[in-house]
């Protein structure tokens, strides 16, 4: 079995862990066995797609996004349903990484090792988020959540272009303009530990957007694509949402986002 198929392996195997704690702790070990040359793959992990995708826990129970409750920053209530969101966010990146580790066969080796990254903070970022929900008394499942961002991951499982396009470089680049904002409401409710985390979360985001926006322009010039127009027939094709601002043009820039794909935003 090769490295990448090794890998793959691996990373399916974590995928389809329902303990988010389990699969947050397995994607540390897939990265630090990769990492050391030691990664082997259970034999009896097929790459081939399989029930159980993504795994996740029997809660959260999942309903329309409009049917999430409100977030009332002056309590301790409303601070906790905003950071269990977050959490739920973090936790489908971490399936979401593992998911195009994973899926996409026949892609180089820096891919593979670029969303294993991504996998590993995202995971870290889980934690960050579960612990501190921990310290306000509630636990990642005691709200509801929805799955808007999973369904676009579920979208393009066949399209390799399409997912790099509409999932990092699109829905996940929400999250640099949305992080700012979140941030200083959680400042201005006295959770210093809770901005403290966005700061962090920011900061690895801009790096997993930019892969996102590397594989793109990569599998365009592979295929012989041109990247605005392709995008633009993918956002129809796939009935992707507009991003609307405030935009964060600093963050984008620095993901790897061009000035004319930036001066759509302006």
């Amino acid at each position: 079995m090769s490295k990448n198929a090794e890998l793959r392996a691996a990373a399916l195997q974590c995928l389809i862990e329902t303990d988010p704690a389990v699969k947050a702790a397995g994607v540390g070990a897939i990265a630090q066995a990769s990492q050391d040359g030691l990664l082997t793959a259970d034999p009896a992990a097929q790459l081939a797609e399989c029930a159980g995708i993504p795994g996740r826990p029997a809660r959260p129970a999942l309903v329309p996004p409009r049917q999430v409750g409100r977030r009332a920053m002056n309590t301790v209530e409303g601070r906790a349903m905003l950071i269990h969101a977050l959490a739920h966010i973090e936790f489908n990146a971490v399936n979401l990484a593992l998911d195009a580790l994973w899926r996409f066969p026949d892609m180089p080796p820096e891919y593979y090792l670029d969303w294993l990254q991504v996998a590993k903070e995202e995971a870290y970022h889980y934690s960050l988020l579960a612990a501190h929900l921990g310290t306000l008394g509630y636990a990642y499942g005691d709200f509801t959540a929805h799955n808007s961002l999973w369904e676009m991951v579920e979208n393009t499982r066949h399209d390799v272009v399409a997912r790099m396009a509409l999932v990092p470089r699109t829905l996940e680049a929400r999250g640099l303009d949305a992080i700012p904002p979140l941030r200083a409401k959680l400042a201005q409710a006295g959770d210093a530990a809770a901005a403290a985390i966005l700061d962090i979360i920011l900061r690895d985001e801009v790096g997993h957007v930019a892969i996102g926006n590397r594989w793109y322009g990569w599998l365009c010039q592979q295929r012989g694509l041109d990247p605005a127009a392709t995008y633009d027939e993918l956002v129809v094709r796939y009935r992707a949402p507009v991003p609307k601002g405030p935009f964060n043009l600093d963050a984008r820039r620095l993901a790897g986002f061009t000035d004319t794909e930036l001066a759509r935003f302006s």
